[in-house]
């Protein structure tokens, strides 16, 4: 184990020192793309500055003969493209693959100034994350980098899910961590062939009426109602990221034409604490960046709570509501959102602001008088 005091001491010599925070950018969209297809990789550099994140996929989607391709064309893209406010991230080849290495030494040296996240997929332990932490700080210290590129780990494996909270914690590097449904569930031995979102067969079933004689009918019409396969494994990934100041995401919907089970599932994710998701074609941006904004009468509603508690002890009743610091705590959640997406979507910011500017100081009771 680590010694506390040297966890912020970077693990090769000439390394840029480990940040002690992890910024609070906005990546609603996590949007992948392939670097070995060229029409795909044409169409970068006009994303750039209107997608959070552009991230290069080295891993699953690619096939082995493109492999070294595809690692190529993100180094290309990398020196050409201005990405502006855009980050740009990679999803690396598996650590146990005959790719992985070359990848990180490769992309370091060549664009190492240009990336900011690198996702290491089916982590199973911190012992991954260990290995990845000290091969960046040496390739970081041999290419001069001045900043330490960042570590986001995708959970799609039952250790890995046993494991959360460690691999959270295995490093200052740590920038998330993202759900791989298909991997988890498969590994999981989960009966469903679906990437993300729910499944019919996982439901409840409203209890039977009962006939005059007080038996039931089960063979009456009951209603049924569909369960989330995910719920359990979201607020447990949500957790284990918040208490180490990281951040979850929601990973692929794989049903590309269902956009408004796609939009349920994306809102399920926002609603429990993940800050972004990954989209796999240009009809989810749209969708993940609405659903990962929050709405202007949220927004509204948040700033009216924070100006009518003032210094932010006792009650007060807002619309009928009571509302005390815990309720200024979630409100000021919604408030840094805001002003952080503000800060690089116009239209966003345009609106938020007629949001803060409609929310009137309130002339509110102590709530105990109510």
């Amino acid at each position: 184990m680590r010694n506390a005091k040297d966890f912020f001491t970077p693990l090769a010599v000439g390394a840029p020192a480990p940040l002690r925070e992890i910024p609070a950018r906005p990546s609603r969209a996590i949007h992948f793309f392939d670097p070995s297809n060229a029409k795909m990789a044409a169409k970068i550099p006009a994303m750039a500055g209107q997608v959070d994140v552009l991230l290069g996929n080295l891993e699953d989607a690619v096939k082995a003969d493109n492999k070294e391709a595809a690692r190529q064309g993100l180094v290309d893209i990398g020196r050409a493209t201005d990405f502006g406010p855009t980050q740009l991230w990679t999803r690396l080849n598996a650590l146990d693959s005959p790719w992985f290495l070359d990848d990180v030494t490769t992309l370091v040296a060549e664009i190492g100034d240009k990336l900011d996240v690198v996702m290491v997929p089916k982590v199973q332990g911190a012992e991954d994350i260990h290995y990845v932490d000290r091969l960046l700080a040496q390739l970081e210290a041999k290419a001069g980098l001045q900043r330490p590129i960042l570590v986001h780990a995708i959970l799609e494996t039952a250790r890995g899910m046993a494991n959360v909270e460690e691999i959270c914690g295995a490093s200052p590097r740590m920038q998330g961590i993202s759900l791989g449904p298909a991997d988890l569930a498969a590994d999981r031995r989960m009966k469903t062939t679906r990437v993300g979102g729910g499944h019919p067969g996982y439901l409840v079933r409203q209890d039977p009426p009962r006939g005059a004689d007080g038996t039931s009918q089960i063979d009456a019409d009951r209603s049924t109602y569909q369960q989330d396969l995910w719920h359990y494994t979201i607020a447990r990934m949500v957790d284990a990221c918040a208490m180490h100041g990281i951040y979850a995401y929601y990973g692929p919907f794989g049903d590309i034409t269902d956009v408004v089970a796609c939009e349920d599932q994306f809102r399920n994710a926002f609603l429990l604490g993940c800050v972004g998701t990954w989209t796999l074609h240009p009809k989810q941006i749209e969708i993940a960046k609405r659903v990962f904004s929050p709405s202007v009468e949220d927004i509204a509603h948040a700033y009216q709570v924070k100006e009518a508690m003032g210094d932010g002890t006792g009650a007060v009743m807002v619309d009928g509501k009571m509302e005390d610091d815990a309720s200024l705590k979630q409100c000021l959640v919604m408030v840094e959102l805001a002003e952080q997406l503000a800060a690089i979507d116009p239209d966003l910011r345009s609106a938020y602001a007629e949001a803060r500017a409609a929310s009137t100081a309130i002339d509110a009771p102590d709530a105990q008088e109510k």
